[in-house]
């Protein structure tokens, strides 16, 4: 039974991670950005799933924009804006990147 001192207690943030892919260190740090009605700018990637990344761009792009990524010179991922914290980039890919690019981006070898 809840009591009156249980039921206004604050909630702090979960600990777990809740993310539907793991985010994983990438070795390629650099990459290029373009928007709608923008040129290319260079942008450093910090973190790579199949499904998203998070990266720092010099060129500010709002919550919802769409974007186009250019990895490893391939052919351009398309992506939506998440979230934009001033600093870094959150973004969702339109459809999840190939496993072997995943792959070729975050592979070590030791």
């Amino acid at each position: 039974m809840a009591t009156r001192a249980t039921q206004f207690r604050t909630v702090t943030p979960a600990l777990v991670e809740q993310r539907a892919a793991a985010r994983h260190r990438i070795l390629l740090t650099k990459t290029k950005v373009s928007g709608r009605d923008k040129s290319p700018v260079e942008a450093m990637l910090h973190d790579l799933s199949v499904y998203g990344c998070r990266l720092a761009c010099q060129v500010s792009h709002a919550v919802g924009d769409r974007i186009w990524l250019r990895l490893r010179g391939d052919q351009p991922v398309s992506a939506t804006v998440a979230w934009n914290d001033g600093e870094y980039l959150g973004c969702r890919f339109d459809a999840p990147i190939d496993r072997n690019l995943m792959r070729s981006l975050t592979l070590v070898i030791c």
